[in-house]
């Protein structure tokens, strides 16, 4: 492969510019929900310091990373050299994220046990990629999910769907961290929203315009290690505060909660069995079409190292998980206890100051005082740079890769100009972004992320499945059973009261679609038509793919001809 000699001439200039407009941001995709439109607050500059650190020294590994990014293997996928435990940690570092933080302990605050039910859909999501996904996505791709999606198939439609399918889940994936990021930063920071979204566009810009995937893998590691430290020791302290019993805790929560006894029984935040198993496959199965998640599988050397980096990554996520837990419940203890410091006007019945997102940031000032509070701000924030920074790549690796090399170039695009294109799709993402995140500022963000996730398991993920395990799906099943199941996700995510009367503004009880998420309804629908259209295929291109498939068998399953690590 040609390499591309990337200059870097004027760029600790430029680093060292952007690293003075570090005001950034943070956020849960989960924290549009009850965050509503939060109040500016004075400016904490503990905080800000303390992030400003953060972002000088990771730009500084942008740089680093940049002498190393010299083709297009090196931009999207580190070269393939990345370590399994490496890699492990990067992907926790994605799913430890502001909603799993904020939201998650939110979500235990307000309605106790039933909180979990989240954490659970992601966490039982990860056999699934182990055991189905992990080994055959690294012997079958090169860049993206669609390299696998579209190894037997014709290029140009699978291909276009796969693009498709990554950038409406990135937009929407964005949107909510972009409009989160702008709304918690005034509790946090004390900054104006604007400027905030366009720090947080600016910063991400940078690691993925110079560094590419090193530079946002080693981000997504720095921050990973810094939220399990800072989440570990409220942890800690908050058992200690027991003698170290859960049990302890529990009772204590019961005892100070308004719901009493309700907190520890299920069913408090979904009610109908439809909308819970939906919430849960739209997790479980969309953590297997997020395509961010998916390109992290072509880092790793081999197949071995890509299984070993799904263990590392199910073991910090799992741990953290529990700690979310703890934390909720400490939260309930101490805050509801001390409601002068942190309730709206000290009175409980108008809630946390900032919303119930806010629980986990409060409990950090309460069991560690204002400096733990300054480092797990900068840490929430931190954590949004490094999850939009994978989002952009993804979506400019399905724009440059997939559509400009493969679709318009017939495969005969240069690293050169690959490289090229992925820049430009780069910053033209870091606008939209930056612009839809303004736009968006005072609608609800929690729909979009259900979108982004049904999206995922209704579109990418039955795709993926079915051309990698099935024998008899064809090009036109897979196209076609794709777009069906990307346009009824969002179809139905609109008729959702969600959406239909949250966001449109009709009155209540009108939404046609009367369940929470769509997947259960969407993925069968994907997949019954890729299976229906497949059977009914019998063109000449039909059975010329179901030819190929033991090919692609033996390749899947033992590597033979998968791409290597490049060399440095």
């Amino acid at each position: 492969m040609s390499r591309a000699n990337i200059s870097m001439s004027n760029n600790t200039r430029r680093v060292l510019t952007l690293a003075t407009l570090f005001g950034v941001s943070f956020a849960a995709w989960s924290a549009g929900a009850d965050l509503g439109q939060a109040q500016k607050q004075a400016t904490n500059w503990t905080a800000i310091g303390m992030f400003g650190v953060f972002v000088v020294f990771t730009l500084f590994i942008t740089k680093w990373a940049a002498s190393k990014t010299k083709s297009a293997a090196d931009f999207y996928t580190a070269g393939g050299g990345i370590t399994g435990f490496q890699n492990g940690l990067a992907i926790a570092g994605d799913y430890m994220s502001a909603a799993s933080f904020l939201g998650i302990s939110g979500l235990v605050f307000g309605s106790g046990f039933d909180g979990l039910i989240f954490s659970i859909g992601w966490l039982v999501g990860w056999p699934v990629i182990t055991f189905l996904m992990a080994e055959r996505l690294r012997n079958l791709g090169k860049f993206t999910f669609a390299d696998v999606a579209a190894y037997r198939f014709a290029q140009t439609p699978v291909r276009s769907f796969a693009a498709t399918g990554s950038l409406v889940v990135v937009a929407f994936y964005m949107i909510a961290q972009m409009v989160g990021a702008g709304q918690l930063i005034k509790v946090l920071f004390g900054l104006e929203y604007t400027y905030a979204v366009v720090m947080v566009g600016i910063i991400m810009m940078a690691y993925v315009l110079f560094g590419g995937m090193t530079a946002t893998t080693w981000v997504q590691i720095i921050k990973a290690v810094m939220l399990l430290t800072g989440a570990t020791f409220m942890a800690v302290t908050v058992l200690f505060q027991f003698g170290f019993s859960p049990e302890a805790l529990f009772a204590k929560a019961v005892e100070v909660h308004s719901k009493g006894d309700a907190i520890m029984s299920p069913g408090a935040l979904i009610k109908d069995p439809i909308s819970a198993i939906s919430v849960g496959m739209a997790l479980m199965f969309g953590t297997a079409g997020l395509p961010h998640i998916l390109m992290r599988f072509f880092t790793v050397p081999s197949a071995k190292e890509a299984r070993k980096s799904v263990g590392w990554a199910t073991t910090w996520i799992g741990y953290f998980y529990i700690l979310t837990f703890i934390i909720g419940f400490g939260a309930i203890v101490n805050l509801v206890q001390n409601p002068g410091e942190f309730y709206v006007g000290g009175e409980i019945a108008k809630g946390l100051k900032g919303g119930g997102n806010m629980a986990a940031v409060h409990l950090a000032k309460a069991v560690g005082g204002d400096l733990f509070l300054g480092f797990i701000s900068a840490v929430a924030f931190a954590t949004i740079l490094a999850v939009v920074a994978g989002l952009t790549l993804s979506g400019a690796s399905a724009v440059s890769h997939d559509l400009y090399a493969t679709v318009f170039k017939n495969g005969q695009a240069s690293s050169e100009d690959e490289l090229r294109v992925s820049k430009i799709t780069t910053i033209c993402l870091g606008a939209l972004a930056v612009v839809l995140g303004i736009l968006f500022e005072k609608e609800n963000v929690a729909y979009m992320v259900m979108l982004a996730f049904a999206i995922a398991c209704s579109a990418n993920f039955p795709v993926l499945f079915m051309s990698v395990l099935w024998k008899d799906c064809t090009t036109k099943g897979a196209t076609i059973g794709g777009f069906v199941g990307l346009f009824a996700a969002v179809a139905l995510t609109v008729m959702s009261a969600n959406v239909w009367e949250a966001v449109l503004g009709n009155p209540k009880g009108s939404a046609p679609f009367p369940y929470s998420s769509p997947a259960i309804f969407s993925m069968t629908l994907a997949f019954f038509t890729i299976w229906l259209v497949s059977i009914l295929d019998n063109s000449e291109q039909a059975k010329k793919e179901r030819a190929l498939f033991p090919d692609q068998l033996i390749r899947s399953e033992t590597g033979l001809g998968a791409s290597t690590a490049s060399s440095h």
